[in-house]
This record gives structure tokens, C-alpha cells and sequence, in this order.
């Protein structure tokens, strides 16, 4: 089981990838099937390409990520962060995100948590 340190060292690399606009080190945090629901409620995106796609157009938008507090971890494989998102000229949208981690350390499971309440234009 990853660690602590670990998981939340992936989750901070998760904001700096996007302040670094690298789509490509955003996907290399999942592994091969992961899946992500962002937001919760939406279809899930499936394998490490479609993430890389779908990270690649948020990249695009120049979105930028800013922690609302510290990264939090647990007992088990998972942690989660609250964060907001910017982007420029357009939205703010406030959010919680969770990640499951396997046994490698990479992430399995993205459920970002966030809804129209969250969004301010």
C-alpha cells in the first residue's frame, strides 16, 4: 500500500502539473486503467490515453489549480485534496478531488467532486 508521503506528493504534483501546463506528466500519475469521474455524476473517462486527452484540454484552457488546504491522506490507499480552479478569464470552480492508489503508487481512481453551486463565472 502507498504510503502517506506518497499520495500526497502525487497529489502535488497533480497542481504542479497543471501550473507547469504538462498534460503528459498529469496522465503519467495513473496507471494504464484508470478511470476518472469529473465531475462525480458525469461518464467516466477509462485508460491512461483518454486521461492524457482529457488533461491535455484542460491544460489547454489555461487552468491553473490552487490548493484550498493541506492534502489530506488516510488509513488506506486513498487521499483527497479541496482546491480551486481557475480559469482565466472565464470560471472559478471550487472542488474536492479523491484518488485510489494501487500498489505501484499510481493513481487508479479520480473522483472529482464539484457541481454547479461550485462555479463562479
Amino acid at each position: 500500500m502507498p504510503t502517506q508521503e506518497h499520495m500526497k506528493a502525487v497529489m502535488q504534483s497533480y497542481i504542479d502539473g497543471f501550473a507547469a501546463g504538462d498534460a503528459a506528466a498529469l496522465a503519467a500519475l495513473f496507471a494504464e486503467d484508470a478511470v476518472i469521474e469529473d465531475p462525480v455524476g458525469n461518464p467516466e473517462i477509462h485508460g491512461r490515453e483518454a486521461i492524457a486527452e482529457f488533461y491535455a484540454n484542460a491544460v489547454a484552457s489555461g487552468a491553473k489549480l490552487t490548493l484550498d488546504a493541506p492534502i489530506r491522506g488516510s488509513h488506506g490507499s486513498k487521499a483527497a485534496m479541496a482546491f480551486t480552479v481557475e480559469v482565466p478569464g472565464l470560471m472559478r470552480i471550487r472542488a474536492v478531488d479523491t484518488m485510489a492508489f494501487n500498489e505501484e503508487g499510481l493513481v487508479v481512481r479520480m473522483e472529482a467532486f464539484w457541481g454547479p453551486e461550485d462555479i463562479e463565472m
